[in-house]
C-alpha cells in the first residue's frame, strides 16, 4: 500500500522494475518482473516476480483516485482549511505532543505550513503593492475591493508555476489536511476502500504460502487499519496455515494516532498490536525526514507499551544504501530520501527491499530469525540479520 501519491499505479511498477534491474546486477541474482495488469474493479494493480526459484504475485492496493480527489485543494478551500486546522491542533495540545515524538517530521510539516502561509501573505502584499501604492490620494474603493482577487490570482499563479517545488508545498499540506480528516472519520471513501482492502486481503488466505502486507508512508496506518478489519470479521486470520507478515516502511503512525479524535485509529492499532499471529516488521531511517522513528508506534500513540520487539525493529543507515556523493546530492530532496527504503541498494551486503521482496527466505521467518537477535547499534548489524 502506498502513501499519499497521486501517481498512475503504473508508476510503481516501474519504479520495481527499474530497482529489480539494479539489484539483480549488484547481487548477481537473476529478477524477473511480470507485466503488470490491472484488476476489473480498479482496486489493484498486478504483476508477477521471480528469483531464486521463488514465485511472488506482487499486488498494489491503490488509493490515488482518492488523491486525486482531495490533492490539489482549491486554493481558498486550502487556505480556510489549513487555519481551522492549525487552531484545532493546537487547541487540543496536538502540536506539543507531535513536536515531542517526531522533532523531524514535525519541523519539516510545521516549516512547510509557515511556508504555505508566507506565500499567501506575499501574494497579499504583492496584490496590494499593485493596486494600492501607485495610488496619489486615498486608494479607491474599487482598489481595495479588489485586492483580495488580485491577492488569490497571485496565489494560484505562484502555486501553478513551482507546482510546490522545491519543498512539496501543496502536497503537504493536503496530506496534513487529509490524514486528520481521516482522524475525525470525515474521509468516507478511505473507510470504503480500506474495508474493499480488507476483503481482498483476507480472500488471498490459503491461496499463498504467505501474505505480506507493506505499508510505505500514511499506509503504515491504513495497512494496521486494513488489517483490524480483516481481524474483526475474522479473529482467527493468520491462524490456519497461512503465515501473515506486516511491514512498515517510512512509518509516520503517530502523525495521526496522536490526533486527539483518532479514537479509531488508535484502537485499530492496539488490537493490530496485539495481535500475535501477524508478524510485524519496521523498517526505519533516521536520515526519512518524512517519517517517525524515535519509539515504538505503540507507545508514541500513548497506548500500553507492546511485547519485546513489536513490531521488531530494523534500523538502516542511509550511507550503506548510498554513495556519500548521491547522498550528498539527495540529502535536502525530502521526497527522494523517503523513497529510498524502496529502492536498490548499492551495497550488495547490507538492507535491499527488493532483495527483501524476491528473496527465497520467507518474510514472517525473517521477522522472527531477527527477533531473536538482540538488536544491534544503527548501522552495524550483524552478518547473522542480513538478507
Amino acid at each position: 500500500m502506498p502513501g499519499f501519491d497521486p501517481r498512475e499505479p503504473e508508476t510503481y511498477w516501474g519504479l520495481f522494475r527499474r530497482e529489480a534491474r539494479l539489484t539483480a546486477t549488484r547481487r548477481d541474482t537473476p529478477i524477473t518482473v511480470g507485466d503488470p495488469v490491472r484488476s476489473a474493479d480498479g482496486l489493484r494493480l498486478d504483476w508477477e516476480l521471480a528469483s531464486e526459484g521463488q514465485a511472488t504475485r506482487y499486488t498494489l492496493l491503490r488509493w490515488d483516485d482518492i488523491v486525486r480527489a482531495r490533492f490539489p485543494r482549491p486554493n481558498g478551500r486550502r487556505f480556510v482549511e489549513t487555519l481551522a486546522l492549525g487552531w484545532r491542533l493546537w487547541r487540543t495540545g496536538y502540536l506539543s505532543a507531535y513536536r515531542r515524538e517526531a522533532r523531524r517530521f514535525y519541523r519539516v510539516i510545521v516549516g512547510i505550513h509557515l511556508i504555505y502561509l508566507g506565500i499567501v501573505a506575499a501574494s497579499v502584499a504583492l496584490a496590494c503593492t499593485l493596486l494600492l501604492l501607485p495610488a496619489q490620494v486615498m486608494p479607491t474603493p474599487l482598489a481595495i475591493l479588489a485586492v483580495p482577487a488580485a491577492a488569490y490570482a497571485i496565489l494560484w499563479w505562484l502555486m501553478r508555476i513551482t507546482r510546490g517545488k522545491p519543498f512539496f508545498v501543496a502536497h503537504l499540506v493536503d496530506d496534513t489536511a487529509f490524514t486528520h480528516a481521516h482522524a475525525k472519520g470525515e474521509a468516507p471513501e478511505m473507510e470504503a476502500r480500506l474495508d474493499a482492502f480488507a476483503a481482498l486481503i483476507r480472500a488471498a488466505e490459503g491461496k499463498a504460502s504467505e501474505i505480506v502486507l507493506i505499508g510505505h508512508s500514511s499506509s503504515s496506518f491504513f495497512g494496521y487499519e486494513a488489517l483490524d478489519r480483516v481481524l474483526l470479521n475474522d479473529p482467527d486470520f493468520g491462524t490456519r496455515g497461512t503465515p501473515v507478515s506486516f511491514v512498515t516502511i517510512g512509518s509516520v503512525i503517530p502523525w495521526i494516532t496522536l490526533d486527539a479524535n483518532a479514537h479509531a485509529s488508535r484502537a485499530a492499532l492496539a488490537r493490530v498490536g496485539a495481535a500475535a499471529a501477524i508478524g510485524w516488521l519496521d523498517i526505519r531511517t533516521k536520515w526519512d525526514w518524512l517519517s517517525i522513528h524515535k519509539r515504538d508506534p505503540l507507545s508514541a500513540s500513548g497506548l500500553p507499551s507492546p511485547k519485546a520487539h513489536r513490531p521488531v525493529e530494523f534500523h538502516v543507515r542511509m550511507p550503506d544504501l548510498v554513495s556519500e556523493k548521491r547522498l550528498s546530492r539527495r540529502r535536502f530532496n525530502l521526497f527522494q530520501m523517503h523513497f529510498q527504503l524502496l529502492m536498490s541498494s548499492e551495497s550488495p551486503d547490507t538492507f535491499d527491499y527488493i532483495s527483501l521482496i524476491t528473496g527465497a527466505e520467507p518474510i514472517h521467518g525473517l521477522i522472527e530469525r531477527w527477533r531473536s537477535v538482540k538488536a544491534q547499534p544503527m548501522g552495524q548489524e550483524s552478518a547473522e540479520v542480513e538478507r
